[in-house]
């Protein structure tokens, strides 16, 4: 399946325009606050962070398709990470997901080359991270009352 309709783009927080942080904060909301009925503070300074990155797939017009935030060694774990991934329920089954974390792994590796990468990942995606090379690390736990499991890409020297 193509996603020849996506465009990639990774910013600084810094270099977000207004509509498309209230655009990312809202597909992070609809997703994981209303349609996984998941209360959780959302707004948790990491985005702010002079070293993070957001990854932007907007469509040909500049709407928001799909989203990651790609967190420095430090800020989540010792290890760099990927978190807040989010495809837009209009794109679904389109094959976006994984171009997104290709992305996005390829953003933590540019920035942080000789850091794995580590992901807190809800179980139903586990085989999904398998096949983008994450290895499960730990037994799975509940977080947000949602079963997650920790997985790490390990980066080869």
């Amino acid at each position: 399946m193509t996603t020849d309709f996506v465009k990639w783009h990774q910013v600084k927080f810094s270099q977000l325009s207004n509509d498309q942080l209230y655009e990312l904060l809202k597909l992070r909301v609809d997703i994981f606050v209303v349609e996984q009925n998941c209360p959780y503070p959302e707004l948790d300074d990491k985005d702010r962070d002079k070293q993070t990155y957001h990854l932007l797939g907007l469509d040909a017009d500049g709407a928001l398709l799909a989203y990651a935030r790609v967190l420095a060694p430090g800020i989540s774990y010792t290890e760099s990470s990927i978190g807040r991934v989010a495809v837009s329920q209009q794109v679904r089954g389109k094959g976006i997901a994984k171009p997104l974390m290709e992305q996005a792994i390829e953003t933590a590796r540019q920035a942080w080359p000789k850091s794995d990468i580590k992901i807190g990942a809800q179980e139903y995606l586990l085989h999904f991270y398998q096949g983008l090379g994450f290895k499960p690390i730990s037994d799975v736990y509940l977080e947000d009352g949602i079963p997650h499991l920790d997985m790490l890409f390990q980066i080869e020297e």
